[in-house]
Formats: structure tokens, sequence, C-alpha cells
């Protein structure tokens, strides 16, 4: 019953950040509802492809649409409050989204007696796949592979239970507990994988180079 509830906030939490992106980029009504439900349930759809689950499985998701629905309904209709509280919480929502997510993944590829590589994949699409399309389909590059540290949190709940650490609901929950903070703490203090930057003449020249 616990992880349903943070599941269903994790829902909340993508769907209402899909349907804002969609707003932003002035989508009609149609396009907040498919980008909402998309970054909801696209990560789940494409690690149950890459791990053997037939996607009609998440039809049997029927309370956690209506949840994503009646979410994206709200921040149609209410846009002004609702995006007051999401400045607020959205965040802690989010976290708490990407962490039961990536969990969820990496057990459902686990108990399949998926290697390592694939419960960690698992884990990441289910936790970020949802983000990543969402920014996809609204013409931005995506903002998890970029600008914050997010995968990588993902990537720690598959290696734990992949590897086997976490296996018991105590491990499971504090594993939960741990990934939250983690990703809490990653927006507050702005932290920041390493990249590198290439200046203009070196990607044109590169490019040059693919394309022969």
């Amino acid at each position: 019953m616990t992880w349903e509830v943070l599941s269903m906030i994790g829902t909340i939490a993508f769907a209402v950040s899909g349907a804002i992106v969609a707003m932003e980029e002035d989508y009609d009504i149609l396009g907040v509802y498919i980008l909402g439900i998309v970054t909801a349930f696209g990560g789940g759809a494409i690690r149950n492809l890459l791990i053997g689950v037939p996607v009609s499985a998440l039809w049997g998701q029927g309370l956690f649409f209506q949840i994503a629905l009646l979410s994206i309904t709200a921040v149609f209709l209410f846009p002004t409050n609702l995006l007051r509280h999401w400045q607020k919480w959205g965040n802690l929502f989010d976290a708490i989204g990407l962490s039961a997510f990536a969990i969820q993944g990496a057990i459902y590829a686990e108990k399949m007696n998926h290697p390592l590589s694939a419960v960690i994949v698992a884990a990441v699409l289910t936790g970020i796949g949802g983000g990543i399309i969402r920014d996809l389909l609204a013409g931005r590059k995506p903002i998890v592979l970029r600008a914050e540290i997010y995968a990588v949190w993902a990537i720690l709940a598959g290696l734990m239970i992949g590897l086997e650490i976490a296996v018991d609901s105590w491990q499971l929950y504090t594993l939960f507990v741990i990934v939250t903070g983690l990703r809490v703490l990653s927006y507050t203090f702005d932290w920041k994988l390493p990249s590198r930057h290439l200046g203009v003449s070196q990607k044109v020249h590169n490019q040059k180079q693919i394309g022969g």
C-alpha cells in the first residue's frame, strides 16, 4: 500500500510537469493531456518493452491513469493557483516520483532474473524516461541529461537492487529515502556532473568529418 501511495505521488508529479511544459510551449488542450500522460507513463512503457513485460500491462493501472488525468485537468483549469504550489513543492514530489519509479523499475527487472545491466537500465528508464520523452516532444534538450544530477540517482537505485544490497522491505524503504534525499540535495545545492563544451569551430569541424 505504501508503494502505491508513493507511485501515486510520482504519477501526479510527472503528469503535472508534462502538462506545465506543454502549456509553456503553448500546446492546445490535447497536447497538454498527451504530454502529461507520456511523462507519467512513457518511461514505464519503454522499460516494459526492453525487459519483456507486455506493454498492455500499463492498461491495468486504471487508477493511476485516472489520477494522472485529474491532475492534468486541474493544471489546465487552474494554472495560476496550482503553479504557486508547484513552485514550492514540485521538486520534492518529483524527487519522490523519481525514487519510487526507479526502485519499482529495478524490482520488475530483478524479479524477472535479468542481469545487473538490465536492472539498472530498467531503473533509469522508469525514473527518467518520461521526462526525456516530454522534453523531446516539446522540442527541448532533455533537462535530466544536461542541467541536473538526476539519472545518477536512478542508477544508484538500480545498482543497490541489482547487487541485492536492498532486498527486504525495510531496505527498499531506506533506499527510497536515500535516493529521494540525494535528489533533494542535488537541486537544493545545484550539484552538476562534469561536462565539456566544444567551441563553435570545433563543432562545425566534427560535423564535417561525420558527414564525410
